[in-house]
């Protein structure tokens, strides 16, 4: 069977705002308060999603969640009608109405966490939405998130999903950002790297101390378990506490994998030679390339502000990898250097392509972070809903879709205006039928 990869991006939603809610990452909290544009946000990831189907990879696209989310305001107390319930959040707290908006489902990388059938016990891909616990804006996600994936991935003789873990921070769960896989080949069993930044029920393993951790251990092993993983195939892994406090808010941050390439920075992980030492034995008949980036080449800061591991690594022939990079690393001196020499090295990474997500990276989300990775095989994929798969005719109806619905420009005080909830929901209910999702908003149902 022919084995492949796809990435599912998520569509910026059209209350895209900066709201500067994720405490822990640098870029959201240094843009708070700034106009966005929720129409270019769009465009810019529509645009990043062609270009990665006209390298010949499968790509597809997740819906965004709903907001406003009246329903969230309404079992926090808010009453009245639409209207009035969002008027009274803006002036009561309008930190919460602004959380209530977030359009940060558009960072898929956080959506779920996903394992391919080659791994798994029952030779099913299993998904598992998180719970997203850390954050507020992000925990009220997982809900419609299973409901939209269960719709792409619809078929329970290919596919298998599971419910969220439980809503509390011992088990405080972030997703394929902190999971990756390493194989020989995608469809054959590989190992998958579970990066924590901290045990809940141990307090005697290291944590940071200025920023949050948002990925215990006991979540990352309850994800393993429900998706029928074993010690041959899981690997749990300390991410450094030193670099979550320098904004490393997930290891998809400072580290990224594919196929039998990590590519990773040298101050990644807790301890570096013990993971690789694992991988190793458990990948024995693998040739796997580490690529190290030193401090010394490329500083913490650097990587955070480009990143330069918030890259998509992806294979468009066997051997042959590319890098997809944002545009900021093209402008950053140390990591432009780096990733000029990175070509000339005998590694399989051959191609580097810069992308233009500004919009998600004045938020604090790169290329990484707006794609869902789901190894599938020719299978698999005829059971994906195709209406998700992005071509030629998807790409100019969604972008014809976005300038129809979405404002160009978007303030903070913007978020009351009962108009926008109104643009949202028209937005949504035109996009589940282009999407072909049936209900799966709450407005729907």
């Amino acid at each position: 069977m022919v084995q492949f990869e796809a990435n599912f991006d998520g569509l910026v939603g059209p209350t895209h705002n900066y709201a500067g809610l994720s405490y822990g990452n640098v870029a959201s909290q240094s843009n708070a308060q700034d106009a966005s544009s929720p129409q270019q946000a769009a465009k810019q990831g529509l645009q990043k999603m062609k270009a990665l189907s006209d390298l010949g990879l499968v790509q597809g696209v997740l819906a965004p969640q709903e907001r406003p989310d009246i329903q969230t305001l309404r079992r926090l107390g808010f009453t009245g009608s639409d209207a009035q319930v969002l008027e009274k959040a803006f002036r009561e707290d309008p930190v919460l109405l602004a959380a209530c908006c977030s359009a940060s489902s558009m960072w898929t990388a956080n959506a779920a966490t996903v394992s391919p059938g080659a791994d798994t016990l029952d030779g099913r891909i299993h998904f598992t939405p998180a719970n997203l616990t850390n954050k507020f804006h992000r925990s009220i996600e997982h809900e419609v998130t299973g409901r939209i994936l269960g719709r792409v991935f619809a078929d329970d003789r290919y596919f298998c999903h599971h419910a969220a873990l439980p809503a509390n921070e011992y088990f405080g769960d972030e997703g394929a950002a902190n999971h990756t896989r390493l194989c020989a080949d995608y469809g054959q069993a590989g190992v998958e790297l579970f990066v924590y930044g901290r045990s809940a029920f141990d307090q005697s393993r290291p944590a940071p101390r200025r920023y949050p951790a948002r990925q215990t251990l006991e979540a990352s092993r309850a994800v393993a378990r429900l998706h029928g993983l074993n010690d041959d195939t899981a690997i749990f892994i300390a991410q450094n506490p030193e670099v979550i406090d320098q904004g490393v808010f997930h290891n998809d941050v400072i580290a990224v994998g594919n196929q039998n390439v990590l590519f990773y920075h040298q101050q990644a992980f807790l301890d570096t030679h013990a993971a690789l030492d694992e991988i190793r034995r458990k990948l024995p008949e693998t040739e796997l390339h580490f690529i190290e980036v030193p401090t010394a080449e490329v500083p913490v800061l650097d990587a955070v502000k480009s990143y330069l591991f918030n890259t998509q690594i992806v294979t468009l022939r066997p051997g042959h990898m590319a890098i997809i990079a944002p545009s900021e690393c093209a402008d950053t001196p140390s990591v432009k250097a780096y990733l000029d020499k990175l070509l000339t090295l005998n590694t399989p990474i051959r191609e580097v392509h810069f992308m233009d997500v500004k919009q998600s990276m004045r938020n604090g989300g790169g290329p990484a972070c707006l794609r869902l990775r789901v190894a599938m095989t020719a299978a698999e994929h005829a059971a994906t809903n195709p209406a998700c798969l992005m071509n030629e005719a998807l790409f100019g109806r969604l972008n014809q879709w976005v300038d129809r619905h979405y404002r160009d420009s978007l303030s903070l005080n913007d978020l009351r205006d009962p108009a926008l909830l109104l643009e949202s929901r028209s937005a949504l209910d035109e996009l589940t039928q282009i999407l072909q999702l049936g209900s799966v908003y709450p407005f729907q149902r």
